[in-house]
């Protein structure tokens, strides 16, 4: 079977007509190179001799040439009524030449030491961590994405193709689609207590997008930040890439403590926190916690960066006020994201600044991503303001605690001594305690099983008390058995 049609856009053509190399000949070299090269495959078809000479700005003459020479070295092969395609069986000294260029790339290969500013060689080496490419067992931070209503999202997608008017096509505002701005700070006044007007909504790719520009518009290089530990790694690889230092704050029963946070770092510049629902180990951070670091982040001048993940997940009452709604000093920064919610392919975030950062944060976003993609976000606001958000929500929110139970039980049931597992009050995630077995040793072997169940050492600097793995528990495929994960104990 031939493979597409090769246009010009797949090589580089430059003809030169004041050249003393006669056009034929310039396009005869350069399809030969291509095709020594590797760049223009075995059987490719290649463009109409017609096409490519009017695109090319020639004689069809000009073409027919090249593409005789071709033939009678056995570049190529001419059939009738299908056209001219990239020779299946290239000549014996052709495959000869490709293969001494591919044993000489190693050593011509330049030295690239060097070439990486300081925030490149940082961003290079950090750990950043790709979950699968594809969900697995266990996998944090998963929402069920076959229950999603796809229907409905496919129907709005269609309803916004047709309607939206041209102009909305062009380059949007940096800080996103108006009416989607409008719509999520109603829905975060009502559901998450965050005071806000729509001006103060920001529309990001997701939370790593979020930190990242947090952190260029309010941090300079080597300041210092208060990060959770153990926490939301990523996070911290983001401030890494912004060349701030993260500073390992210890989190009790009542949160991220305050006391600890003075005493390591009491120079710190912003603290980085998951107030609702702590990643990973899912603590609730009380009311005189979240007052007096408030009351801190005022007196040091500093910011507080709230990320509300998994907010809207709580199975014990109503979800809990954002800290934000706290803050009378405007020292807090909100970030939100879909993707717990919707589905993480979406790449939908915001964040909620204070009126004093709005064309700081407005202008930065400008300059890294003009703006984000009309489609989705036109198809969002009908999906929030119709109501489809709030019922997806209800009806996951008792999907997931059913799932959560019945997790709790196969691990209780199945896996007793080996796994201290109960229920939480909110979130996508059970922190399961091991006994007397090391963590990462059981995240690995899992791992090498098709489960991906990280370990709490890796989302802390200093060593934990108790190890521990994180499961995640709304996806269907997890619940075939408890069983699944053992396979540490084999071995």
């Amino acid at each position: 079977m031939p493979k597409n049609s090769a246009f010009i856009d797949l090589i580089t053509i430059a003809l030169e007509p004041d050249s003393s190399v006669p056009l034929y000949q310039q396009l005869y070299e350069t399809l030969r190179e291509a095709i020594l090269t590797g760049r223009l495959e075995a059987g490719l078809r290649l463009p109409p001799t017609r096409a490519l000479a009017e695109e090319l700005g020639v004689s069809r003459n000009t073409v027919v040439n090249a593409f005789e020479q071709l033939i009678a070295e056995g570049y190529i092969d001419s059939r009738v009524g299908a056209g001219s395609f990239v020779a299946s069986d290239l000549p014996e000294e052709v495959l000869e030449l490709r293969s001494k260029a591919l044993d000489a790339a190693p050593s011509q290969r330049w030295d690239r030491s060097g070439i990486l500013s300081q925030r490149g060689e940082i961003i290079a080496s950090a750990p950043v961590r790709l979950g699968p490419s594809t969900p697995a067992a266990f996998q944090p931070g998963l929402p069920a994405l076959d229950e999603f209503p796809f229907k409905i999202w496919e129907q709005l997608m269609d309803h916004h193709w047709r309607y939206l008017p041209p102009a909305s096509f062009g380059y949007g505002a940096a800080v996103g689609y108006q009416p989607l701005r409008e719509v999520i700070a109603a829905y975060l006044g009502a559901a998450r207590g965050v005071r806000c007007e729509a001006e103060q909504i920001i529309m990001v790719a997701g939370t790593q997008q979020a930190i990242n520009l947090a952190a260029y518009v309010l941090l300079d290089p080597g300041d210092k930040v208060w990060m959770e530990d153990p926490g939301y790694i990523d996070g911290r690889v983001a401030l890494l890439g912004a060349g701030v230092t993260p500073v390992p704050i210890p989190v009790d029963a009542e949160g991220v403590s305050i006391d600890m946070g003075q005493q390591l770092c009491p120079d710190a510049r912003l603290v980085y926190i998951t107030p609702s629902y702590q990643y990973p180990l899912g603590i609730r951070m009380s009311l005189s916690r979240r007052l007096r670091l408030l009351e801190w982040a005022n007196q040091a001048n500093a910011w507080i960066l709230e990320d509300d993940y998994d907010s809207e997940y709580r199975y014990a009452g109503r979800p809990l006020a954002a800290l934000q709604g706290l803050d009378h000093a405007g020292r807090v920064i909100y970030i939100g994201t879909f993707s717990k919610v919707l589905f993480p392919a979406l790449r939908m975030g915001y964040i909620v600044a204070p009126h004093d950062l709005v064309d700081a944060f407005t202008a930065a976003l400008a300059l890294v991503n003009r703006c984000l993609p009309i489609l989705p976000q036109a198809v969002l606001t009908d999906f929030l303001a119709e109501g489809h958000f709030a019922r997806h929500v209800r009806r996951m929110r008792t999907l997931y605690a059913e799932r959560q139970a019945l997790l709790v039980e196969m691990v209780q049931q199945e896996l007793a001594g080996r796994l201290d597992i109960g229920p939480a009050e909110a979130g996508l995630h059970l922190l399961a305690h091991l006994i007397d077995y090391d963590d990462r040793l059981a995240s690995t072997r899992l791992a090498e099983n098709g489960i991906h169940a990280p370990s709490l050492a890796s989302y802390a600097v200093r060593p934990q008390p108790h190890p521990g793995l994180v499961l995640g528990y709304a996806p269907s495929k997890n619940y075939k058995s408890a069983k699944a994960l053992q396979p540490w104990r084999e071995s």
